[in-house]
């Protein structure tokens, strides 16, 4: 970021790089000859092999999360089309599922990005894209109509431009600041919600307020012979005493680790840390794109068993931009995960973190670490209108902006986003045709799971 310079030539900065790249080549998706399960491939060879099955099946669920879970499909293809030049700290993999809610550590629901797993310097018209096009792909899940589809694309990258533009009005700390608490999000476009929407909206929160440790204690532990322990649900959930011979040994390097992973946050959370000894872990299957990353569950216990802690750690490997991208070279991708959530975030977990170290077989991993539910809740996809996946993307456009503008330069994305309506244009069109190549390349997968190619595992 320039901020050396004043607001007027990074503007300028911003309007050339619009003449070099106008805004309507943005529109534009190269095809080309790639191989996308040849792609995924090439992440499951560093995957724990009897969860990648897992990661084919939920992949193979339909077109949507098939979406989900090809995020470096879709970088190789962003690779070749016209980029602005700007750079900005990326989500990079801003789906709508990706966004959601999120107690913050002053205990307010804020809407915030919550998944950073891809997150790497890069053109941020990238996140724009993914994000816009993941409302088409979803969209046309629903069934909405192509009009209904274009609208809702619209509104979401006229949402960022109309966002950025007024942050580059804003001064550094305001900018900074910028934040969503959804409750009053809703208050504030309580008049364009129906009844169902605003009935569905108030049932979400209350949810997401419940996702708590306690929430999580009581669903995902059980008492055996007098001890609280995880509830063993192989293979998604899978203790640690089912997947290694000596237990003793496993435990005395998880508490060498946590003294490390302790040592990335400040003192006072290190303080809050110390409240709390380990109980028991295990190996959990989250999410789509991440199955077969390695990703554990830890129980802490504070006072007594009624005080736990859940940590989850997931595994950080390189980002799927990384190979696209002019960038740092990072020594620790969890560091790389963490940092990038600190940079894009209102506001992070307090229990963020990362660690090194390495597995049974000496290869070493990164690991981030962070609380496993607090207050965290995404929106339903399935239950959503066209009025409601609207205004849901409009409110993901806005925090991306937000995120955006806080890591680069706002006034530059600003200068280079202009007042016309030919951005949210662009980004319509490619979302559209985006929407077409992802389903091309969803019936690949399913191809290649009838010939054998790859075995999936389905209903997991």
């Amino acid at each position: 970021m320039s901020s050396s310079l004043d607001r007027e030539t990074r503007r300028k900065r911003g309007k050339d790089a619009r003449r070099a790249t106008p805004l309507a080549s943005l529109a534009e998706h190269r095809k080309s000859e790639r191989d996308p399960i040849a792609l995924l491939e090439s992440q499951a060879a560093t995957r724990v092999p009897e969860l990648v099955p897992i990661r084919y099946g939920r992949m193979a669920g339909g077109e949507f999360p098939f979406y989900r879970g090809a995020a470096l499909v879709m970088a190789d293809d962003l690779a070749r089309s016209p980029s602005s030049g700007i750079v900005t700290q990326l989500c990079g993999d801003a789906h709508l599922s990706n966004f959601g809610v999120y107690s913050t550590p002053e205990r307010r629901l804020a809407f915030d990005i919550n998944d950073f797993d891809e997150t790497h310097p890069g053109p941020f018209e990238w996140d724009v894209k993914r994000l816009a096009a993941s409302l088409a792909v979803a969209s046309r899940a629903r069934e909405f109509s192509g009009k209904e589809r274009r609208k809702i694309t619209t509104s979401c990258a006229w949402a960022y431009r109309e966002t950025m533009r007024q942050q580059a009005l804003l001064g550094t700390l305001a900018v900074w600041y910028s934040n969503v608490e959804i409750t009053d999000e809703l208050d504030s476009i309580h008049h364009e919600l129906d009844s169902t929407i605003r009935a569905r909206a108030a049932a979400n929160i209350r949810k997401a307020r419940s996702r708590d440790n306690i929430q999580a204690f009581k669903k995902l532990t059980e008492v055996v012979d007098g001890k609280r322990r995880i509830v063993s649900n192989p293979p998604l959930i899978v203790p640690v005493e089912e997947l290694f011979d000596d237990v003793d040994a496993v435990y005395r390097d998880l508490a060498e680790r946590l003294v490390a992973y302790r040592a990335t946050f400040q003192w006072d959370k290190q303080v809050l840390l110390d409240q709390f000894r380990i109980v028991q872990f295990a190996r959990k299957v989250v999410g789509v794109g991440s199955v077969g990353t390695r990703a554990w569950i830890f129980l802490m216990q504070g006072v007594d068993e009624n005080d736990p802690l859940f940590l989850q750690a997931k595994e950080a490997q390189r980002s799927v931009l990384a190979a696209y991208v002019d960038g740092p070279d990072y020594e620790n991708q969890g560091r790389r995960v963490v940092d990038g959530q600190r940079l894009m975030q209102a506001s992070s977990d307090i229990f963020l973190g990362w660690q090194r170290g390495p597995d049974p077989n000496g290869d070493m991993r990164d690991f981030y670490l962070r609380q496993l539910r607090d207050g965290k809740g995404s929106a339903v996809i399935e239950a959503m209108s066209p009025g409601g996946m609207e205004l849901y993307g409009k409110l993901c456009g806005r925090v991306l902006a937000y995120a955006h503008a806080r890591a680069g330069d706002r006034v530059e994305i600003a200068g280079y986003l202009g007042s016309s309506e030919k951005f949210e244009g662009a980004i319509s069109e490619f979302a559209e045709t985006y929407c077409k190549q992802n389903r091309a390349d969803y019936a690949l997968l399913k191809k290649a799971i009838d010939s054998g190619r790859v075995t999936a595992q389905t209903g997991i």
